[in-house]
């Protein structure tokens, strides 16, 4: 079926000259143009269409996107041009027809929240690309400002407790935090620097985590079945984070269910521990450009479908509780998926 007027853009990951496997919803939060060609001359012919008008297209605005159908025997001459021009490679044509455009190729104009503006043939690129220098803010594509459907509540834990978190954190001492990717059917632990900067403290005493599930159990479920009508009856890790500014603590956007091993996973949850830190906030892309940030014992709880980031600190350390929640039906979704699981995972 064609792509119409405000359709989903269909999600995919493809092969980039950087990125051997750049997730495309990833970008969201600015306009997107994604320009599907052959492989031949109509890949240059595309660049000099963007160029047209190359300020606008500055990661912040807008990205363009070429995706190269086929095999491309300029692969090895080509350069993106950062800010904001990107080759992709679609060999098979997979993601082409996705938008089905493998045959003439397409043009797509896309939302900051990943929504088709339009769709337009080749010949009628040009004046696509001209409209995009005005159109309004990303953060206003809808015509107002954009908020997240996030749940941001207080006094979840009270101050005492959250010291002790941070106690116990600065007692331990955290490892290098990883984060989940799919290779080859399994869902696998990755490490990044460049990707995630984070220091974690798993709490193993029985005890620790009696006490913070009868926090969440009293104060946060209720506000989360009342704002979200879902009511979850488990709790994934009990994890203090501590983002701090000497390595300039960040996790860039992502998703929190994309693997097979963590598909369960229904409602992140961020509860900050301390305040006396810059930067470190919740962003949520597709929403906007505005941060949130729960005061210390407070929560901010999202689904774990909503692309977000935590924006680097720049002063300090963050110190957070960070557990994912979810109910019986994802249980068994869990325990199905424990297959595609890493064995290192649970050993």
């Amino acid at each position: 079926m064609a792509l119409l007027y405000g359709d989903p853009a269909p999600t995919f990951s493809a092969e980039g000259l950087s990125n051997p496997r750049y997730v495309f919803d990833t970008a969201a939060g600015r306009y997107l143009l994604l320009a599907f060609v052959k492989a031949g001359p109509a890949v240059a012919a595309a660049v000099a269409a963007i160029h047209r008008q190359r300020a606008a297209f500055n990661d912040v605005h807008a990205s363009a996107f070429v995706v190269v159908i086929g095999k491309d025997k300029g692969r090895k001459s080509r350069q993106d041009s950062l800010p904001g021009l990107r080759f992709l490679f679609d060999e098979d044509g997979a993601v082409a027809d996705l938008y089905e455009a493998r045959d003439a190729g397409r043009w797509f104009l896309i939302d900051p929240a990943l929504h088709v503006m339009a769709a337009v043939d080749p010949d009628q690129a040009g004046a696509l690309i001209d409209r995009i220098p005005s159109l309004p803010s990303p953060a206003e594509h809808g015509g107002f400002p954009a908020t997240a459907p996030v749940l941001v509540t207080p006094r979840i834990f009270e101050p005492a407790f959250c010291e002790r978190l941070i106690a116990l954190y600065r007692e331990i001492g955290g490892e290098p935090s990883g984060f989940m990717r799919e290779v080859d059917g399994v869902t696998t632990l990755m490490m990044n620097d460049q990707h995630k900067r984070r220091s974690d403290v798993i709490v193993e005493d029985d005890l620790l985590q009696k006490q913070v599930v009868a926090r969440l159990t009293r104060r946060l479920l209720p506000q989360i079945e009342k704002v979200f009508n879902f009511k979850p009856t488990r709790i994934e890790r009990y994890l203090v984070a501590r983002y701090d500014a000497g390595t300039g603590g960040f996790f860039r956007p992502h998703r929190d269910n994309t693997t097979k091993g963590t598909a369960h996973r229904r409602f992140a949850v961020s509860i900050n521990l301390n305040a006396d830190y810059d930067g470190g906030d919740l962003r949520f892309p597709e929403f906007g450009s505005r941060t949130y940030r729960p005061p210390p014992g407070g929560a901010c709880v999202f689904s774990c479908s909503i692309l977000h980031e935590a924006t680097p600190v720049t002063r300090g350390e963050r110190f957070a509780f960070l557990p994912f929640l979810y109910d019986e039906a994802a249980a068994k979704i869990r325990a199905e998926n424990l297959k595609y699981l890493d064995p290192a995972l649970t050993a």
